[in-house]
C-alpha cells in the first residue's frame, strides 16, 4: 500500500501550493468582503470586483495547466488516482476560493463525475463541456425538508412518467450552489417507483435551473449566515417538465448514481477539511510565538505545548486514514471502500473542528472575529458533520461492517 506523494503529482502540488500562497490567499479576504456589494444590493449577485478576482485567477490557473485535477481515473484531465488528488484537495482546502479557482469545487466536481461516468454524449455536450470549462456552475438536489434524507431511500420528490417527459413535484432544500447566478444545472434525485425495492425507487434527472415551475423559496442560513453568493437554497418544484432523455442512466438507478457520486466527494471534503486544520495550526503557532503574556510567549503558557503537539499528531492520523480510504477507492472500488469513507467522514471534521477551536482560543477574542478566517472555517467544518450524511449514519456503517466480520466468522465456526 503506497500512500505517499508520487513523482507525478509532487510538482503539481508544489505549483498549486505556490499559487495559493502567492496569488489566491492575498485576494481571498477581499473577495469575501465584497459579498453583498453588487450595485443592486443582491447578496446572491457577484460584485464586479468579485468577478474580476475570479476571472483573473481562473485564467492564471488555466494558463499554468492547473485545472480539473479531480477527474480521477479518467482519460480527461490528468488521470490522477484518488490518492494523488487527495494531496491537491488538501492544499485547496486551506483558502476559501482556491477550489473554484482550479475548477475543483463542490458540488460541481461531483456533478461532473455523474455526467462523465453516467451521462450520454448529449448530456456531456450540453452540460459537462461548459462545466469543465468553468463557464457555468451546478447544484445537486437530494435533501428534502419533510423526510429524513440521511436515508436516501426516503427521498419523496415525485416524478411521474408522461410519455416523452416526466413531471416533477415536491421540495428540496440545502441545494448547495443553487444561489449562484451562474448555476445552470440541477441534478435532481426523485422518486419514480415508490412501491419498488428501496434501492430501485429513485431516478436521477438533469433539470435546467430556471425551468418553468421551479421556485427558489429562500436561502437556508448556516449559523445565521446565508453563505452568499454560493447559497444553500430551498426550492419548490411544481409540475416541472423534464424530457425523458434527461434521465440519467435509467429508471430506478438513482440510488446507484448517488452512491457513485457521494463516495469520492466525501473524500474530497475530508481532505479539504484537513487542509483547513493545517492552516489553523499554522495560524495558532504563529500567534503563540508572536504574542506574550505574563512575561512569556503564549506558546509557553499553560498546556499550549501539548495543544500544539496534539494538533499535529491528530492531523497526521486523520490524513493517513483519508489516504487509506482513497487507496481503497482506487484499488477496490466504491463499495469496498465505503466503510473507510465513513470512517474518515466522521474523523476528519471532528479533528479539524478541534484544531480550529484551539486556534481560536489561542488568538483570544480576535479568533472569533472577522479579523481571522478561523470563525468561518469553524462554521464550514461544523456544517460538514451534516453534509453528505451525518456522523451517526457513518458510524452505523462502520459498526455494521465490523459486526459483519464477526457474524461471518461465527457462522463459519
Amino acid at each position: 500500500m503506497d500512500l505517499g506523494m508520487t513523482e507525478r503529482v509532487r510538482p503539481l502540488v508544489e505549483k498549486v501550493r505556490c499559487m495559493i500562497d502567492d496569488e489566491i490567499l492575498p485576494l481571498d479576504a477581499e473577495y469575501q468582503r465584497e459579498v453583498g456589494m453588487h450595485p443592486s444590493g443582491d447578496r446572491f449577485q457577484h460584485s464586479p470586483r468579485q468577478l474580476e478576482i475570479l476571472d483573473h485567477l481562473k485564467a492564471m490557473a488555466k494558463q499554468r495547466g492547473l485545472w480539473n485535477f479531480w477527474l480521477t481515473g479518467s482519460e480527461q484531465g490528468y488521470g490522477l488516482t484518488t490518492v494523488e488528488y487527495a494531496y491537491l484537495a488538501e492544499e485547496m482546502g486551506k483558502v476559501g476560493i482556491a477550489a473554484e479557482v482550479f475548477n475543483c469545487s463542490a458540488p460541481d466536481t461531483g456533478n461532473m463525475e455523474v455526467l462523465e461516468r453516467y451521462g450520454t454524449q448529449a448530456h456531456k455536450d450540453r452540460w459537462l463541456v461548459p462545466l469543465l470549462n468553468g463557464d457555468i456552475r451546478s447544484a445537486y438536489l437530494m435533501t428534502e425538508p419533510d423526510v429524513a434524507s440521511s436515508d436516501a431511500t426516503n427521498i419523496s420528490l415525485n416524478a411521474e412518467n408522461q410519455g416523452d417527459h416526466w413531471v416533477l413535484n415536491g421540495e428540496k432544500w440545502w441545494a448547495s450552489g443553487a444561489g449562484d447566478p451562474r448555476c445552470r444545472l440541477y441534478i435532481v434525485m426523485a422518486c419514480t417507483a415508490p412501491e419498488a425495492h428501496k434501492h430501485a425507487r429513485h431516478s436521477m434527472f438533469l433539470v435546467p435551473a430556471g425551468s418553468p415551475g421551479i421556485e427558489v423559496l429562500r436561502p437556508m442560513h448556516v449559523f445565521n449566515n446565508d453563505d452568499a453568493p454560493h447559497g444553500h437554497m430551498h426550492i419548490r418544484f411544481t409540475d416541472v417538465k423534464v424530457a425523458s432523455q434527461d434521465l440519467v442512466l435509467g429508471v430506478g438507478r438513482g440510488f446507484e448514481v448517488a452512491q457513485g457520486r457521494l463516495g469520492p466527494g466525501r473524500i474530497h471534503h475530508c481532505m479539504r477539511a484537513i487542509g483547513q486544520a493545517e492552516r489553523a495550526l499554522e495560524l495558532m503557532c504563529k500567534r503563540s510565538l508572536a504574542r506574550e503574556a505574563f512575561g512569556r510567549k503564549i506558546a509557553e503558557l499553560g498546556a499550549n505545548y501539548d495543544i500544539i503537539a496534539n494538533a499535529r499528531m491528530e492531523i497526521e492520523q486523520a490524513r493517513l486514514l483519508c489516504l487509506k480510504a482513497a487507496w481503497m477507492m482506487d484499488t477496490a472500488g466504491v463499495r469496498e471502500a465505503q466503510p473507510w469513507i465513513s470512517k474518515i467522514k466522521v474523523v476528519a471534521p471532528l479533528m479539524a473542528l478541534k484544531v480550529i477551536d484551539e486556534a481560536m482560543q489561542m488568538h483570544g477574542a480576535m479568533g472569533i472575529s472577522q479579523d481571522t478566517p478561523l470563525a468561518h472555517m469553524w462554521t464550514h467544518v461544523r456544517t460538514l458533520r451534516q453534509a453528505d450524511g451525518p456522523d451517526a449514519v457513518h458510524r452505523r456503517q462502520v459498526a455494521r461492517a465490523e459486526l459483519k466480520r464477526h457474524t461471518n466468522l461465527s457462522s463459519n465456526t
